[in-house]
C-alpha cells in the first residue's frame, strides 16, 4: 500500500467474499487514477470476479496486469460491453471523462462504480440521473475516504449505536500531498478535474450527509485558492466550505494540497463529529509523533474517553454490501439518492466559491 502518494493509495483488507467465484464478474475501463486499484481491491476481497482491464494506453495497462496477472487486457470498450457476463464497469477516468464512461456503461445493460469525483459539472450529473430513471441501473461512487477507511466505517458504527447521541456537526480535514512532479497534466487543468472542491471535497461532503443524517444541504458559503502554485494556474490547492443540512446539522470542511514532506503519509485526514451526548475524532491515516498507523478513532462521552486503534478489526463491509445490491438490486451498501446527493453539493460548493487569490 502506497502510504506517501495518495493518487496511488490503495488499501487492501481480508478476504471476505459475498459470492461465489465468477457469480459476480466486473471489468476496470480508464486506468487515469490509481484509486482504480483500491477499487479492485475492494471488490475483489469481496469476491467479485475481475474479468478484463481496458485502457488506451498499454504502459498503465502493462502496469495493471502486473498486480491482477489473471485479467485480460481487452481490445477495446466494445469487447467488454459486448460480454453479457461482465455485471460491472468499475473506471477512474479523467475526472470530466467519468460521466461519459458511465452512460456508455449503462447503456450496454452494466452498472458503474466510479471513482470521485463522479462528475464535473451539473448538466452530467442531470445526464447520469436521467440515464439511470431510464434503464434502473446503478452508478455509484468510490467515496474511499469513507468506504476505505476501518476507522471511518468504525466512527459510524458507533454513531449508529448512539455512543454520541443526536449528531450536531460534522467537520472535516482533508489535506493532500502535492506529488507535483508525479502528476498527470489534466491535473492541472479545472475543466479536466472540476476543481479542488468538486475533486477532494467530495469526499467530505458524502462523510456529513452520511454521519448526520441529513438527506439534502445548503451552500452557505466556500471560497477557493491558488496560495502556492503560481506556475499552474489552473490548479486550486486550498478550498472550503460551510454548509447547513435538511435536519439543521452543521458541515464545514477544508482541503488542502499543503502537505509537508515529513509527515509519514500523503494526508493527515481527520474528522470530527459533535453529538448531543460527546464527541468523536477520527485520525485516518496516522497519529503524528506518536505512531505511523491509521484508523484511530477517538470517543469522548458520559462513560468517559476511549481511544480505538481498529486496523485489521473492522474491514471494508460497503464492498460486499455493494455486490449484493447489485445481484439483487437492492441499495443496502449506499443509496443511489446519496451518492449523487453528494457529487451535487460539491458541486453547487464549487460552482459557488469566492476566488480568495
Amino acid at each position: 500500500m502506497q502510504k506517501t502518494d495518495g493518487m496511488n493509495y490503495a488499501p487492501k483488507g481480508k478476504p471476505k467474499p459475498v459470492c461465489k467465484e465468477g457469480e459476480f464478474v466486473f471489468a476496470a475501463i480508464a486506468l487515469d487514477h490509481g484509486h482504480i486499484y483500491g477499487i479492485c481491491n475492494g471488490l475483489t476481497e469481496a469476491g467479485a470476479t475481475l474479468k478484463y482491464v481496458y485502457d488506451p494506453d498499454p504502459a498503465k495497462v502493462e502496469n495493471f496486469l502486473k498486480v491482477y496477472p489473471n485479467v485480460k487486457a481487452a481490445a477495446s470498450e466494445e469487447e467488454i460491453f459486448n460480454d453479457s457476463e461482465v455485471k460491472l464497469i468499475a473506471g477512474a477516468a479523467v475526472p470530466s471523462e467519468r460521466c461519459a464512461l458511465g452512460l456508455r456503461a449503462l447503456d450496454h445493460g452494466k452498472d458503474y462504480f466510479t471513482d470521485k469525483s463522479p462528475f464535473t459539472t451539473l448538466e452530467q450529473l442531470e445526464a447520469a440521473k436521467k440515464k439511470v430513471a431510464e434503464t434502473g441501473l446503478k452508478y455509484y461512487v468510490y467515496y474511499s475516504e469513507r468506504l476505505h477507511v476501518e476507522g471511518a466505517v468504525f466512527a459510524g458504527d458507533l454513531i449508529n449505536q448512539g455512543a454520541i447521541g443526536k449528531v450536531l456537526q460534522v467537520i472535516g480535514l482533508g489535506p493532500h500531498r502535492l506529488s507535483k512532479k508525479d502528476r498527470p497534466e489534466w491535473f492541472f487543468q479545472k475543466d479536466k478535474y472540476g476543481g479542488i472542491l468538486c475533486d477532494i471535497g467530495s469526499h467530505q461532503i458524502e462523510q456529513y450527509l452520511y454521519y448526520s443524517g441529513a438527506k439534502d444541504a445548503t451552500v452557505i458559503s466556500s471560497e477557493v485558492a491558488n496560495y502556492g502554485n503560481p506556475d499552474t494556474p489552473g490548479l486550486e490547492d486550498f478550498g472550503h466550505a460551510n454548509l447547513l443540512g435538511d435536519n439543521g446539522t452543521t458541515n464545514y470542511f477544508r482541503v488542502d494540497w499543503f502537505t509537508p514532506d515529513g509527515l509519514g503519509t500523503w494526508g493527515d485526514g481527520r474528522t470530527m463529529i459533535l453529538g448531543t451526548e460527546g464527541y468523536i475524532e477520527i485520525r485516518k491515516y496516522i497519529d503524528i509523533a506518536r505512531e505511523n498507523k491509521g484508523d484511530n478513532v477517538y470517543l469522548v462521552n458520559k462513560e468517559g474517553e476511549k481511544h480505538y486503534s481498529v486496523t485489521g478489526e473492522v474491514g471494508f463491509p460497503f464492498f460486499g454490501e455493494f455486490i449484493l445490491d447489485c445481484i439483487n438490486r437492492t441499495e443496502n451498501s449506499m443509496t443511489q439518492e446519496h451518492a449523487f446527493k453528494a457529487a451535487e453539493l460539491c458541486l453547487i460548493a464549487q460552482e459557488k466559491a469566492v476566488k480568495i487569490k
